[in-house]
């Protein structure tokens, strides 16, 4: 290794070590007396989501296999979150980066990846981040990072402070350590092979739900198992579900999936504000609305237990989008038949 990428490596260290663990947050309703929800509160890194901690990850990799070089400029494919996080560590590396979004993404993340010191490169639909990336990368001499192949195999699910490891450890003295339930929305599906590996590894008697957003692969493809499927209509739940099965998606350490429609996620985010003291994005509502659904089940089977899922960034980037009623409206239809289930619950 060269004498920059172990400084290299060593400041990604030092940041880690700055850094605190994120919260995990108790939430008790009264419709579900013998259940308890846990999210796991990922908005709070340096970087503000869930990616920090794939960003660091994936800069490891590259940084510990020889492919990032001082000066080397970092491309990424990436509908946002990860683009941020990515361009906080290219910053902190002294390194360009160049992060290639859909022009629908969010107006916010694209001033954060900016903020970072990062540069946004537009395509006009999602499906064409990936060959636009590595054009670039070819172009630049860069490296492309490319997080939908190497989020599984980059992120160690066995320990090292993982994500599963860190709720497990907070769990330690809850009324239920072992939760009857994980539940994680899909992007690259990197976290959903983190947890399930590490539920497998550890022998946890936890199982792991999958939630897929409307308009995604990932659930067609967790049934069917054809690596071929596609779909012609991007995710609007910005961050989660893909046009393509992304090869960090690993079906085998699934338990179950769900398909949640978009209006019941909005709906979601809408409804867990005035709980939280504060807005999400829409994955978490799209994860929230999943662990009620399984809630529910228990609640009718007489079972009691926890249910865990992630907060995976904060809704102060959705300001313009998923919280204006009439953005909502535009491109996600009436939410009110989902809004009204809530108030029943």
């Amino acid at each position: 290794m060269s004498s920059w990428a172990a400084r290299a490596v060593n400041e990604i260290a030092s940041d880690f070590q700055r850094s605190a663990d994120t919260h995990l947050i108790r939430l008790t309703l009264p419709a579900f007396p013998n259940i308890i929800f846990y999210l796991k509160d990922e908005s709070t890194h340096p970087s503000g989501s869930l990616k920090h901690r794939l960003a660091r990850s994936l800069f490891l990799y590259g940084l510990c296999n020889g492919w990032i070089r001082q000066g080397m400029p970092i491309i990424e494919a990436s509908s946002g979150s990860t683009a941020v996080s990515e361009a906080y560590f290219a910053r902190l590396l002294g390194l360009p980066f160049i992060a290639v979004v859909p022009e629908c993404t969010a107006r916010r993340k694209i001033e954060q990846i900016e903020h970072h010191g990062g540069r946004c490169h537009f395509v006009s639909h999602g499906g064409l981040i990936y060959d636009e990336a590595k054009r670039l990368a070819r172009e630049q001499n860069g490296h492309y990072m490319d997080q939908f192949t190497y989020a599984e195999r980059a992120t160690d699910w066995r320990g090292n402070n993982n994500i599963a490891e860190s709720i497990w450890r907070q769990l330690a003295r809850e009324p239920f350590p072992q939760p009857s339930w994980m539940v994680m929305s899909a992007g690259t599906g990197g976290t959903s092979a983190t947890l399930g590996r590490y539920i497998r590894y550890q022998g946890h008697p936890t199982r792991l739900m999958v939630v897929d957003p409307e308009n995604s692969v990932f659930h067609a493809f967790f049934r069917q198992r054809d690596p071929e499927l596609t779909h012609n209509r991007p995710s609007r739940i910005e961050g989660i579900g893909r046009p393509r099965v992304e090869p960090s998606f690993i079906p085998d350490v699934i338990d179950e999936m769900m398909t949640v429609p978009d209006g019941a996620s909005i709906a979601t985010l809408g409804w867990l504000e005035p709980l939280l003291g504060r807005r999400v994005g829409g994955s978490t509502g799209t994860n929230m609305w999943g662990a009620l659904q399984l809630a529910k089940r228990m609640r009718a089977a007489g079972e009691a237990g926890a249910i865990v899922t992630l907060l995976c960034d904060g809704g102060e980037r959705y300001s313009d989008t998923y919280y204006q009623p009439t953005w909502v409206k535009e491109h996600i239809g009436d939410i009110r038949p989902w809004q009204i289930e809530l108030e029943n619950l």
